[in-house]
């Protein structure tokens, strides 16, 4: 698990960060019983979601390990099969 760094990216920080503040922000105004202020702290869960998502299409996520073109893909089955 140590090999890959799942999740340290300034988008999955960021986005994961805003979304614990919502829940937060969620819960307390949950317990004082404040509808107006849970949905508030959802909605801010939500653009945390939106805000991760957008960064990473940025290019500040983990980058993608794509085949340049179909050769390359059949290349490396090929090996993992032998």
């Amino acid at each position: 698990m140590a090999g890959n760094s799942h999740g340290h990216t300034l988008a999955a920080w960021t986005g994961t960060t805003i979304i614990f503040i919502g829940f937060l922000v969620g819960g307390a105004f949950m317990v004082m019983a404040q509808p107006i202020g849970f949905w508030a702290g959802m909605g801010l869960a939500v653009v945390g979601g939106i805000v991760g998502w957008v960064m990473s299409a940025m290019g500040m996520g983990m980058p993608k390990d794509r085949p340049q073109d179909l050769t390359e893909l059949l290349g490396k089955t090929a090996h993992a099969d032998s």
